[in-house]
């Protein structure tokens, strides 16, 4: 999962970098953070657990599993 998160930041970091908002020093930095991908990833999936979570108590309430 650490390389799609890297990928990710890098989307995200772009528009930072191209409206001055970061140096390329930091975007650099950012992506290759291996802690900020720790926690990107343990947020995520997090994140994906609650909508999963979130979509099988909606089915249940209204009948989409019978």
């Amino acid at each position: 999962m650490a390389p799609i998160i890297r990928i990710l930041l890098r989307y995200v970091s772009l528009p930072l970098l191209a409206l001055g908002l970061i140096l390329p020093e930091e975007q650099q930095a950012l992506i290759a953070g291996p802690q900020l991908v720790e926690w990107l990833g343990t947020g995520l999936g997090l994140v994906a657990s609650m909508v999963a979570e979130g979509w099988y108590w909606g089915a249940r309430r209204f009948g989409w599993t019978k």
